[in-house]
This record gives C-alpha cells, structure tokens and sequence, in this order.
C-alpha cells in the first residue's frame, strides 16, 4: 500500500488586500516574487528525499492570490514536484484563482500542465458588497472565470463565498447562491464573516452594518437547505458538494492525512511531526537560499493529541467520529464524552446513527463550544486514570491544532527535466 501525501505551496502575493483577510498576505512586494519563486523550488528540490517516500495525490496552491504570480510560474513550481516527487496523474491539483487576475489563456496552460481543478474566489454576486470589502472583480467576471474554465478544460471547478458581509441582506445571500448555483460549480465553500485584529473591517466589528450573529445563523441554515435542494452534500461545516466532488485535498486534514507545506507560513503534518514555516516572506526566501532551516515550530504528535485532534476534526464532517474509531488511536475510556454526546443528541444538536455521531446544521453553528466540552471531558477522563504526580505533565500534553489511504496501483506523472 503506498503512502500518499498532500502538498500545500502558499502565494502571499496580492494585487489587493481584502478587508476581511487576515491570511498572510502582502499587497505591492511584486520586486520579491523571483526570489521567492527560487526559494520554493530550492526548498521543493531539497525535500526530494523525503518526498520520495510518498505518492503526492493532492496538491493545493492557495494565498495570498496565486493566479496574481502568474501561470508560469505555478507551472514551474508544479513540475518542480513531478520531478522530485512521484505526482499522481489522476490526482486532485488545484490552484486558488481570482477573476480579476486569471485569463483564458492561463486557464489553457494551467490545464495542459496538469492541474485539474480551480477554486475561484467568488465571494458574493452583489457588486456593491463585492467593492466595499475590497474585491478587484464584479459578478461577470466570476461568471466569465467559470465559463472559460470549462472552455480550458476543467470539470472540477470550486467556489468560495462568503455570508454576513457588510450590509449583506437575507435576500442578498439568497440572490448569491442563485446566481453561483446557476454556475453549475462542483464545489461550493459558504464561510461566514469573521473579523478579525488587524484588517481593514476590523474597527467596524460593532457596526449596525455588520450582520449579527443570528442574522449570519439563519444565512447558514438557508444555504444547507438550499445547496441539498441542489444536490450539494453538505461533508464539512463550510463544505458542500457534489457527488464525488469533495475537496481530497481539504479531507487531509479532516481525516488526519499527512501532508507537507511550502512557502512562508505553510504547516506540515508528515511521520508523525508537525512544524511550520515562519510567516516572514523574506526570513523565508533568505533561509532557504542561504541553506538555514525555515521551521519556526516543531512539535511530535503524541498519541493522546491525535486522539484530541480525531475528535476535533471529525466533528468538524458530516460523518463525525465514533468510540471505536477513538479507542484505536488513544484507549481511554468515553463514558464522559459518551453522556455529553448523547444529551447533544436529545438537544437536536446531534444525529447518531449506529455507533457514529455527527453535529446537525443547528449543532455546527455551536460547535466550538460543544466540541471544547467534548475534548475537555476527555482530558478529564484521563487525568483520573493517571498518577497524581503525572497530571501536570499530562495536562501540558492536552494541545491540539486544527492542524485515506487506499490500495492499488497508480499512474505517476514522469519526472520534469
């Protein structure tokens, strides 16, 4: 059975800065972009020996805006991978565009090269709201960006949108889904608005104009009725789909896959180890060139943390988690977690069927809290079965982050001279 592996490259770069990111990002550094390509494919040719342990079965380039580094540039990135790494030919390869920033052309080339699947930042269908949250596109562009996509070849096309924007009605959202649904995407991802220190939108947190909390709940609770209506699976708390169209990719870390990531700020989770890559541009560009390890956090991941991170991430999915499946990664009693669970079913905040449980829509609008009770019954679960004196230490092991393997034989893309 071959290992497989996720690769994640992260483009900071931006033509603008939204005022609701607080990814990391930067607007107007364009006179760093071939030093920073040259630093991640040095940092790709180096990783060739532990890459080649693996099967690279999904690769995912996000920002920052890659389609603003321009296909070129992303192609030779992704050769860089087929040459150093075994790529899967029928893998899952996406690339985040923008529709201010990609052309036909690109689409072509990108397509050609290998990549099977876009996901366009759509965000909303109302150009007005589009312009006051700093998007650089109106709605025909996205339904331009769809149409050339199809034209280029693609039939894995995913689009992200957002609800709770300023100003944003019931009927406005509603209007939005409408006009992405006529779009026909494989793919949708519904986030609602979070703003965060630090971005533009940020002293506007209190502002009338900023959807509620209950408005930006009934937004949600619409979108799961509307987009199962249209045949779009709901698999994640912000994830829908069509059938067999679920994000491979984002199911790495839902599913506690491994995976390994380039570029400033990029995470890996691969044998076992998590670290992280300093969110420092140039830090990054200049380690690397100069031979100096870019890890700015490394940490072993313990039995116990997989067990907590199993729990966080799958009730995070619509098929959620189940004793079993807990007990085979860290045996420790459930009676706590069992009780809180069940009771969340009687609160309809649960469905349970045959040993799983999952969160229903109203339950994923909560799950934060709830699924902190759950992880904290299950720390105390065990701390009453160890040693009083190994508390402290067990305690300090209680942190997780939010941060399937299949048998059979694969194509592999050939190596890239």
């Amino acid at each position: 059975m071959e290992k497989r592996l996720g690769i994640y490259i992260h483009i900071p770069f931006c033509a603008g800065k939204c005022a609701y990111c607080d990814f990391y990002s930067l607007v107007g550094r364009e006179d760093m972009i071939p030093r920073y390509q040259k630093a991640l494919l040095t940092h790709i040719r180096e990783a060739s020996q532990q890459l080649q342990g693996y099967v690279i079965d999904t690769v995912y380039i996000g920002g920052g805006t890659p389609s603003f580094y321009g296909a070129g540039r992303l192609i030779e990135l992704f050769n860089a991978l087929k040459k150093y790494g075994r790529v899967m030919v029928d893998g899952e390869m996406t690339v985040e565009v923008n529709p201010d920033s990609i052309s036909y052309q690109d689409m072509v080339k990108l397509r050609r090269a290998g990549f099977n699947r876009l996901s366009v930042g759509a965000q909303s269908a109302n150009d007005g709201i589009l312009k006051s949250i700093g998007r650089l596109h109106d709605f025909a562009q996205v339904e331009r960006t769809v149409l050339d996509a199809r034209r280029a070849g693609f039939e894995n096309v995913s689009l992200d949108l957002i609800y709770g924007l300023p100003s944003q009605t019931r009927e406005d959202w509603a209007d939005t889904l409408s006009k992405m649904l006529a779009l026909k995407p494989e793919h949708i991802s519904a986030y609602g608005l979070k703003i965060e220190e630090g971005t533009a939108l940020y002293p506007y947190k209190d502002s009338p104009f900023i959807p509620d909390d209950d408005l930006q709940a009934d937004m949600y609770l619409f979108a799961v009725d509307m987009l199962s209506r249209y045949g779009y699976k709901q698999y994640e708390v912000s994830n829908f789909a069509r059938r067999g169209f679920a994000s491979k990719h984002n199911l790495k870390y839902w599913q506690m896959g491994e995976y390994m990531g380039f570029g400033a700020a990029a995470h890996s989770c691969v044998s076992g180890q998590r670290y992280s890559c300093a969110a420092d541009m140039e830090l990054y560009a200049d380690n690397i060139l100069a031979g100096r390890s870019v890890v700015d956090h490394a940490e072993s991941v313990t039995d116990f943390e997989r067990a907590g991170e199993y729990l966080m991430l799958g009730l995070r999915t619509t098929w959620g988690i189940s004793e079993k499946e807990y007990y085979d990664i860290f045996p420790c009693k459930f009676d706590m977690a069992r009780k809180i669970l069940d009771d969340y079913v009687k609160r309809g905040w649960m469905v349970k069927n045959d040993d799983r449980w999952a969160f229903t829509p109203e339950g994923f609008l909560l799950s934060n809290v709830l699924i902190g009770e759950i992880l904290d019954a299950q720390t105390k679960q065990r701390m009453s079965i160890v040693s009083p004196w190994k508390q402290e230490s067990a305690e300090e092991e209680y942190q997780f982050s939010m941060f399937s393997k299949r048998p059979g034989e694969v194509q592999l893309f050939q190596g890239i001279t």
